[in-house]
């Protein structure tokens, strides 16, 4: 059985964020969670929900490069798979010849994550429930 149970977010790295925060809250009607400005990266981070809950995290960077392949790359950031067990979860897709990076944990949210590629190496996040 798979340890796969969802999405938990889709991160976005926009050219404009003003613009997209727009689009994003008002054409397609997310609610805003939260709003951080990082200094240290000069940076905005804003948490958008969606009805079913499932999040969207639109990301500012300055002067992003134009490619989507990588985090930190302008367009779509990785997609998240929410499992309950990380370790578990990594056993698996190690089981599977795939490599994993180091466990990360998120300095805003206190949870645990890991990112891994699939085979175009578009970077896909682990995050734990």
């Amino acid at each position: 059985m798979s340890p796969f149970q969802g999405i938990h977010h889709i991160a976005i790295i926009c050219s404009d964020y003003g613009r997209s925060k727009q689009f994003y809250t008002e054409v397609l009607g997310l609610d805003v969670v939260r709003e951080t400005y990082r200094a240290e990266r000069q940076s905005y981070k804003l948490d958008l929900r969606l009805r079913d809950g499932t999040q969207i995290e639109l990301f500012s960077f300055p002067a992003p490069p134009p490619r989507p392949s990588r985090p930190e790359a302008q367009g779509l950031r990785h997609l998240a798979l929410v499992v309950d067990d990380l370790e578990a979860a990594i056993q698996h897709l190690q089981s599977h010849g795939v490599a994993t990076e180091a466990i990360r944990l998120d300095d805003l949210t206190g949870k645990r994550f890991v990112f891994f590629q699939d085979p175009d190496r578009l970077p896909i996040e682990l995050y734990e429930r």
